[in-house]
């Protein structure tokens, strides 16, 4: 007996050991602390509250682990890029590279190509990716599984409405919110709400606008997704694939060109929260990041002002397309350093990201947080003590649009950022170009129907549409 607890001891203290042994030894050392460099571009309400948190973690956290966090915020996302650029090229009288720098995929993507950037699967492990949502960080992911953009925030888009100026349409018309609830519905709900308010007065064609959006690459990307084609992909080598489907792209100019010139949608403010503000739309979808700006009240003009309510819900779809929702917003990049910097960079990531932290970095901003157990409605409401309506709708309509839907964005391609250009601004500047010829064709005496029909044509999508795939396959095509 006396042997066999002998021998039980000694295989205890044996497994010990090895266990000690196996784990990694640290390059950080709480007596000599290391420092880290992050450059953002945060501004407002995020930059107050990462601020916060990294003064939090250098007393915390980093005082224990042997690290301290210095934050400096360069301006704009693209002042902050063309900055990281100038430090990686080492262009005369730029300054050496942060440790950590906030990117979208395209200046990561440029960054990585110069070899400065640090692959992220060594400085996580499987388990601990898996406790974040996985649309956050497929994004992130450079040829295959080499993960080298961090999320740390991120917003999707949702709907928000004028509820006030909807009940009145509403109650006269008999419009349901659930014709909201597709793209569809919601271009038949404004030829509605343009009769119903051309209806309020004597003078024919002077309806109003219901609706508008901000990202109309968003519309592309996502619509076209939802259709069961990606606009945009990438092979192996980062090189861009298109794929401008023609007749999914005609449901996409029959929902947004089509209404348009026919003054259903608008975009005359820079925004489309201005143009509910002033009164030109009551409805739009936005980014969660953008409803903070949603207007609590109506100034049409100088002498006319007043309070609304308003709701939020998640971002209309095509009609029997796939449960796909947009995810955007910069995450964090780590760059290429000694073994102590990179794993310094990784201890700040992982606190960060955890759930307290990331709550209350995302929610007061309008950003939703990175990890799937944080993502729930009731422990974001209860951790943040959201005392604003709006704000609370925008919660729940952003945790719903993350949980009921497989989130996307294109994987960093050559070229990005001008194919999305492209998909940004040809059909929006078409639309507003050729609304502004039927006014004046209807200040001249001509019917909004005629006006109309001169511009709404399969001969005008066909031009725009071969323009467009041209423009797309040449983007696509050039190589830097």
């Amino acid at each position: 007996m006396k042997l066999r607890k002998y021998l039980v001891g000694v295989i205890c203290v044996a497994m010990l050991v090895l266990l000690c042994g196996c784990a990694p030894k640290s390059n950080l050392d709480p007596d000599s602390p290391l420092t880290i460099n992050i450059w953002h571009y945060y501004n407002g309400k995020q930059e107050k509250a990462f601020n916060k948190l990294v003064e939090e973690f250098n007393q915390t956290e980093g005082k224990e682990k042997g690290v301290i966090v210095a934050s400096s915020n360069y301006g704009s996302v693209s002042e902050l890029g063309d900055s990281v650029l100038d430090a990686a090229n080492e262009k005369v009288g730029s300054e050496d590279m942060p440790n950590i720098f906030a990117a979208y995929s395209d200046t990561a993507y440029e960054i990585d190509k110069l070899g400065k950037v640090v692959s992220l699967n060594e400085l996580f492990t499987e388990e601990e990716l898996k406790e974040y949502v996985p649309g956050y960080l497929e994004e992130g992911y450079f040829r295959g599984d080499d993960l080298k953009i961090f999320p740390i925030a991120k917003s999707t888009e949702i709907f928000m409405m004028n509820e006030t100026d909807w009940d009145k349409f509403a109650k006269a018309t008999g419009a349901k919110r659930s014709d909201l609830d597709t793209i569809e519905g919601i271009t038949e709900t404004a030829a509605a709400y343009y009769a119903y308010t051309d209806s309020l007065t004597p003078e024919p064609d002077d309806g109003q606008a219901f609706f508008g959006r901000d990202a109309m690459a968003n519309y592309f990307i996502i619509g076209a997704k939802q259709l069961g084609h990606e606009i945009v992909s990438s092979d192996d080598e980062g090189n861009p694939k298109i794929d401008f489907d023609k007749e999914t792209i005609r449901k996409l100019w029959d929902n947004y060109y089509v209404p348009y010139v026919n003054g259903y949608f608008m975009s005359k403010g820079r925004f489309r929260s201005d143009d509910v503000k002033m009164g030109n739309i009551i409805a739009c979808v936005c980014s969660t990041s953008g409803s903070t700006y949603f207007p609590k009240e109506i100034i049409s003009d100088d002498e006319t002002s007043y309070k609304i309510q308003s709701i939020a819900q998640e971002a209309p779809k095509f009609k029997g397309g796939e449960n796909i929702a947009v995810q955007q917003g910069a995450g964090l990049v780590v760059t290429k350093g000694t073994e102590a910097e990179n794993e310094a960079s990784a201890v700040f990531l992982k606190w960060f990201t955890d759930e307290d932290q990331n709550i209350a970095f995302s929610v007061d901003s309008g950003y939703m947080p990175v990890k799937k157990d944080a993502t729930d409605q009731e422990k974001i409401l209860e951790k943040t003590s959201v005392k604003d309506e709006q704000m609370k709708q925008v919660i729940i309509a952003a945790a719903d649009t993350i949980n009921n839907n497989e989130l996307y964005t294109p994987k960093a391609v050559e070229n990005g950022t001008s194919i999305r250009n492209i998909l940004e601004y040809s059909m929006s500047d078409q639309a507003s170009a050729d609304r502004e010829k039927i006014e004046k064709l209807m200040k001249s005496g001509m019917s909004r129907k005629e006006a109309v029909s001169k511009f709404a044509t399969d001969k005008n999508f066909e031009k725009w549409y071969k323009d467009t795939l041209k423009a797309l396959n040449e983007a696509a095509e050039q190589r830097k």
